[in-house]
């Protein structure tokens, strides 16, 4: 259970500890910050609510911390990496257990989450060895008008204090896909995890401390946002930003100083339909990407685009679909669960009212208990609902009608979002021009969007975010650049002739 055995030094009677100079502590604020069970609508857990003065120590190990492990072996850092992944694998039971209580997330998808994760890192750990292990050699003669007397070195090398700030619905791996590239690169690393999946975050980091890393140089900060979120993201220890959930992310933006920045802040992913799809293979793909999770997800199909000819038949199939998914706890591992939070199901409700105050056709009736909300196809939607645009995360997803595909690409890029999306058609010269024309980061071919696997590149545009994510892209953006040059007094070539003569 959460909080037992190798975990029980991370609780302090009800409330869970920080993690802070290689150990588990209680914050001097004596407050606590609730985490609401979705499903039951009660407080699950506590966790610490952390000073500014705590954040300020935290980041002042970590500075500290960075300059030691910057000197640790590329293959020592690759080692304890593995280490801790084999960690958290051997204890995904708790750390799902957690998951199912303080996301709703279903417990055959919180082990999967686990279990990704942990070969995650160790992916990361091999891959980081091999990219940053090798560096480039530049000869200066390349370029018009010099003579070859200047060799150029170049390599890798840490940023320093890299913060991660992970998303609720997936707070293990979109974690760990921001430590394990700090880490490898020789970063030092500071967490601050959602509240909404704290305890999972509090948990796999402890299977890093587990796994023997040198004090300070992971910390994990918990807290409320509007305490200490500002003064993480602004704060001048901070040479990094990795940030994956909403509109937070464009203030932290417009926040942060001249650091990089790594963002993925939702999307309103489209599925294009043609009139020659396998409409069976759409249906199936709409299912899993609009409702797995509840359609809490970045990469959720968030809009069906479908040509006039066939949305009869394809409305259809989804519907007899969407009537076999079975909704309830996620305990029992029911394909649909409640939603975050109370405010999340409010904000779909009222998507969901303004749909059908302005005559959108309902598949199924609407049905909410709680944060409990059913399946909802909403057919026959307009450009001018506000779930042909918003976000909802949630299980409810609108098809809008379309004569023409310029038609589906026209409205796929009038989003401010682009993050994903996908189109079905038999035909592979359509899907490439389709997908060269459609602005989003990622373009599926006859298959739902989706974040993975972790090592394909993972990026938005517009409002969808900044940088682009995946193992490789992720160690690159947490380097810089460093440069040598040898400087010749005469110019040498390779096996040239006259070597004694320039002596």
């Amino acid at each position: 259970m959460a909080g037992t055995g190798i975990f029980t030094e991370i609780l302090d009677g009800e409330v869970y500890k920080y993690y802070s100079d290689g150990e588990w502590k209680t914050s001097s604020s004596g407050k606590s910050v609730a985490i609401i069970n979705p499903s039951t609508r009660k407080t699950q857990y506590k966790v610490q609510a952390c000073t500014q003065e705590e954040v300020n120590k935290v980041m002042e190990l970590a500075k500290s911390a960075q300059k030691s492990w910057a000197k640790t072996p590329l293959w020592k850092r690759a080692e304890l990496l593995h280490k801790a992944a084999a960690i958290l694998k051997d204890n995904k039971t708790p750390i799902a257990e957690s998951l199912v209580k303080e996301i709703a997330k279903p417990a055959k998808d919180s082990v999967t989450e686990v279990v990704r994760s942990g070969d995650l890192i160790s992916y990361c750990a091999e891959e980081g060895v091999r990219i940053l292990g090798e560096g480039k050699f530049l000869l200066s003669d390349s370029f018009p008008g010099n003579e070859r007397t200047k060799y150029c070195l170049t390599s890798k090398i840490p940023l320093g204090v890299v913060l991660a700030i992970p998303p609720f619905n997936y707070p293990v791996n979109l974690a760990v896909s921001k430590i394990a590239p700090a880490l490898i690169a020789g970063n030092s690393l500071v967490l601050k995890p959602p509240t909404q999946g704290a305890v999972s975050c509090l948990h796999m980091v402890h299977c890093f401390h587990l796994a023997g890393f040198p004090k300070g140089l992971i910390s994990c900060i918990t807290g409320k946002g509007s305490e200490i979120g500002d003064f993480l993201t602004m704060h001048p220890a901070v040479n990094c930003i990795s940030f994956t959930g909403g509109d937070t992310g464009i203030s932290i933006s417009k926040k942060a100083g001249m650091i990089p920045l790594q963002m993925e802040l939702g999307g309103k992913d489209a599925c294009i339909v043609l009139e020659d799809a396998d409409l069976d293979l759409v249906a199936s793909n709409i299912i899993k990407g609009g409702f797995s999770y509840s359609g809490q997800r970045c990469t959720a199909v968030k809009v069906v685009l479908v040509m006039e000819s066939v949305a009869d038949e394809l409305v259809e199939k989804v519907k007899a679909k969407v009537a076999k998914l079975t909704v309830g706890p996620p305990e029992e591992n029911c394909d649909i669960t409640a939603v975050v939070s109370e405010s999340s199901a409010n904000f779909i409700e009222g998507l969901v009212m303004d749909a059908k105050d302005k005559g959108a056709t309902f598949c199924q009736e609407y049905k909410r208990e709680g944060n409990l909300i059913w399946p909802l196809l909403l057919d026959n939607v307009r450009p001018d609902m506000r779930i042909a645009w918003e976000e909802p995360f949630g299980p409810v997803l609108p098809v809008l009608r379309i004569n023409s595909v310029e038609e589906g690409i026209n409205h796929c890029n009038a989003s401010n979002f682009g993050l994903q999306g996908c189109v079905f058609t038999k035909d592979i010269n359509k899907a490439i021009l389709i997908s060269d024309a459609m602005e989003t980061g990622t373009v599926q071919i006859n298959s739902a969007p989706a974040r993975g696997p972790d090592h394909f590149p993972f990026q938005g545009l517009k409002d969808s975010g900044i940088g682009s994510q995946g193992v490789t892209n992720s160690i690159n953006l947490m380097t810089k650049v460093k440069t040598t040059v040898i400087n010749l007094p005469t110019p040498s070539y390779s096996m040239g002739h006259g070597f004694i003569s320039r002596l």
